[in-house]
């Protein structure tokens, strides 16, 4: 009971931050994607690269138990749904967290995006058997490789010769600055308004 109480809690206070830095309205995602206002990008970036820090700072300081972790297996099927995730991104205005989040501020077009969304996965479900055995599902890479070796894991790595926690410090670091150095807005600064709350 206790690790689902901790779970809603942790999704709420996620979702809270997700609507207040702006992903719930698809105005700013789309903008983002178009590259005119880079607040969300930025956003977006430092958290990844602070994420990045505390988790491999964690791991260098025996604070994260590196059993924890968990490599998805990479196929081709993933990059192909990437990229449908994508588009749909484009088009949309939401991924999958920023729409359910929309959703539960009372967006209406978030609860299309989200039936929309399961309507997806049921018809994946439906066409599984189908496309289980085709190259899709070919592994990629060794499949749950990561970039370089994580001490306390036997996950296979591409860069075998690096630290895979001085690695992740350093793109953690390097997600920062990128955050840091970008303007808020590119090009001439008009924006496209926002749709209707």
């Amino acid at each position: 009971m206790t690790t689902v109480l901790l779970a809603i809690l942790l999704g709420a206070a996620f979702g809270f931050a997700l609507d207040r830095v702006g992903a719930t309205n698809p105005g700013y995602i789309i903008r983002m994607l178009n590259l005119t206002d880079l607040h969300l990008m930025k956003t977006i970036l430092t958290g990844i690269g602070v994420a990045s820090i505390l988790l491999f700072g964690g791991l260098l300081l025996g604070l994260v138990d590196p059993g924890h972790l968990s490599v998805k297996t990479a196929y081709y099927g993933v990059f192909l749904g990437g990229l449908l995730l994508g588009v749909g991104f484009a088009v949309a205005g939401y991924c999958p967290g920023t729409g359910l989040t929309a959703m539960a501020t009372g967006r209406i077009d978030a609860v299309f995006f989200v039936l929309g969304g399961l309507v997806g996965a049921g018809a994946y479900m439906l066409a599984y058997g189908g496309i289980a055995g085709t190259d899709l599902f070919t592994k990629i890479a060794g499949g749950d490789a990561t970039l370089a070796p994580v001490a306390g894991t036997d996950y296979p790595s591409i860069l075998g010769a690096m630290s895979g926690e001085w690695l992740g410090l350093a793109i953690g670091v390097a997600l920062i600055v990128v955050a840091w150095v970008l303007p808020a807005r590119l090009g001439d600064g008009r924006t496209m308004s926002a749709p209707a709350e």
